[in-house]
């Protein structure tokens, strides 16, 4: 009765905390944050104002705006229509297929080839990019603001042409060309690696009489949110390190009733759109300081963007300056994010995976798993053996937990003496409560502490299942293909061999009906409360678990059925060794048995 008051009193503890976390860190953070953008806008409302009366401003030298979006209309085209109408060059890497568009050297065409829509290989692979043409519309662009002086400078419609011909490959660059109007020349030279960055060289040369200032731009733009609706463990929509602004998460909603999120001007760091498992981010030069903005456009099509100007950079007549932008657009893969981060020296460009609060927890659990992962090649045996990893380095607490509730069950005789001598004074029997604790150096709550400390540990392995690529499609054996998905198959209709869909609430898939039956038996480990409500909980809590998991991917649900047998064989090793009875079968047969009328 002791173990199951103290798991409640957990689970009251951790909601009591998930609860205080909300109040008293992130809602004062929103109010911070909304704080600081009605700061940042008024700023820039009074600056536009200044300067329209004609008085001294601290505007830049160019007076052209950043690019909002694609001139589209309301309606859309096929995806193959909106790539053929304009010259492109391909792009062919082990990772990556697609094209780049000439006009506006727009990154609008790009597929990942080592990623499938499903979990069968001949399913098409992973689009990322689209022009702005179709409905999932998705670019990436850099580009330049100008001014009269500059004339026209790489934008959205300009025509770049391609220095001879051939494919973009990690072996073999393209060079783009532009001369303006006024004789500026604009080279352009695109690289890529193995995996997913593209880096931009600009060369730009000055040819004209006079000197001439103009502003860095990029942008990723989206016109369309993700079909699954997001959790609240997972973020998904704007997102980027800026400099010493830190690291900012906006959401896809949040821009929909504020316009813009502009955090402000920032040195350093990266920015972009991320989904649950890919991203594109910009990576301006590191050196300069810019603006950033996560922005809502409704004119023509709705669509989101995120992008940043640099300040103005000024070329002398006659000379040459060089601007180098990087380009992130492909899966979130736990090892090429990290290597970036360091080759790169991206700044904080792991927390594209959303690692969550417990980042210090569930990355080192995430390498755990993988160095296992990588030995033995299977993730559903990685989370077995990491949920030996973890059993191991809680067991001097488990051993503890398991050791005071076998002396709280030697105990009994002496609290039934102890209740028969004190009756209904409830503060009596409180104190010789207490009093028999001290004798016998036993501590009630220590059963507690281990729950309350398993949680981030549980936590952790949800992150790292959801949010982890590596994770998606991962099989296991049978009929588990995918790892990060629900278990597929479903008891109403007897796991697939009657022929019919059963409702979603009714999945209850094989390995969920596992877990029930392992947190079950736990359970029935220890004496039945003698209390009817909590015997009520104790007797349903398997079923309701059942349910309840039942939507969850089924790696975290083979982790949970297979630490509930191991803590049954740990519980059961120890309460052996203290010379405490096993209540298991007892309970068992209490349960199931035929119940003996008593005789008259």
């Amino acid at each position: 009765m002791e173990n199951n008051r103290n798991y409640f009193v957990a689970i009251a503890l951790s909601v009591l905390i998930l609860v205080a976390w909300q109040f008293l860190y992130v809602n004062p953070k929103l109010d911070k944050d909304r704080a600081a953008l009605e700061a940042q806008q008024a700023t820039q409302t009074q600056q536009t104002t200044t300067a329209a009366d004609g008085t001294a401003t601290t505007t830049t030298a160019t007076n052209g705006t950043l690019p909002g979006g694609a001139a589209t209309g309301t309606t859309t085209e096929t995806r193959d229509a909106a790539i053929a109408k304009s010259a492109r060059v391909e792009i062919d890497t082990p990772s990556l297929a697609g094209s780049i568009n000439l006009t506006g050297a727009r990154f609008d065409d790009l597929k990942l080839k080592e990623f499938h829509e499903t979990v069968d290989k001949t399913s098409p692979i992973i689009t990322l990019l689209s022009p702005a043409e179709t409905e999932h519309g998705y670019f990436a662009e850099v580009g330049y603001v100008g001014s009269d002086a500059t004339g026209t400078v790489p934008g959205p419609q300009t025509v770049w042409t391609q220095d001879g011909t051939g494919k973009l490959t990690q072996t073999t660059p393209v060079k783009l060309t532009f001369t303006n109007d006024k004789g500026v020349v604009f080279t352009r030279t695109i690289s890529v690696d193995e995996h997913y960055m593209f880096t931009i060289d600009d060369s730009i040369e000055n040819r004209t009489q006079a000197a001439i200032a103009l502003s860095p731009y990029g942008r990723t733009t989206r016109f369309f949110k993700p079909s699954t609706p997001s959790v609240y463990v997972l973020h998904e929509g704007f997102i980027g390190v800026l400099g010493d602004l830190g690291l900012h998460e906006v959401k896809y909603k949040t821009t929909e009733e504020d316009t813009t999120v502009a955090p402000g001007k920032a040195t350093g760091g990266w920015l972009g759109i991320t989904d649950k498992y890919w991203a594109t981010a910009l990576v301006p030069p590191q050196a300069t300081p810019y603006d950033t903005r996560f922005s809502y456009f409704t004119d023509g099509r709705p669509r989101y963007q995120a992008d940043y100007r640099q300040d103005d950079i000024t070329i002398a007549p006659g000379q040459k300056t060089d601007v180098k932008n990087l380009l992130f657009g492909g899966a979130k893969e736990v090892p090429v994010i990290d290597q970036y981060k360091t080759s790169l020296s991206i700044p904080h460009f792991d927390l594209m995976i959303d690692w969550g609060w417990f980042w210090f927890f569930t990355k080192p659990m995430f390498q755990l798993m993988d160095f296992f992962f990588r030995y033995f090649g299977n993730f559903g045996i990685a989370i077995l053996i990491t949920t030996i990893v973890v059993k191991g380095l809680f067991f001097p607490l488990a051993s503890k937990q398991y050791a005071s509730m076998a002396n709280m069950k030697k105990m009994q005789p002496k609290m039934e003496e102890l209740k028969a001598k004190h009756g209904d004074d409830r503060m009596a029997l409180q104190q010789a409560t207490m009093q028999l604790y001290k004798e016998e150096k036993i501590n009630p709550l220590a059963g507690c502490w281990p729950i309350l400390l398993q949680i981030p540990v549980f936590f952790a392995l949800y992150k790292v299942i959801y949010v982890t690529i590596e994770m998606r499609h991962a099989p296991f054996f049978g009929w588990i293909h995918d790892l990060s998905a629900p278990d597929p198959t479903s008891l109403f209709n007897l796991f697939g061999l009657l022929p019919y869909d059963v409702p979603h609430f009714l999945m209850i898939g094989v390995w969920p009906l596992i877990m029930g039956v392992t947190m079950f038996l736990q359970m029935r480990m220890n004496p039945t409360p003698p209390d009817p409500t909590q015997a009520m909980i104790f007797t349903w809590m398997p079923l309701i678990f059942t349910f309840m998991l039942a939507t969850f991917p089924a790696g975290l649900v083979i982790y949970w059925a297979w630490n509930n047998t191991l803590s049954i064989i740990q519980q059961g090793i120890i309460m052996k060794r203290h010379g405490v009875k096993i209540e298991l079968f007892d309970n068992l047969k209490g349960l199931f048995g035929k119940k003996t009328k008593p005789s008259s």
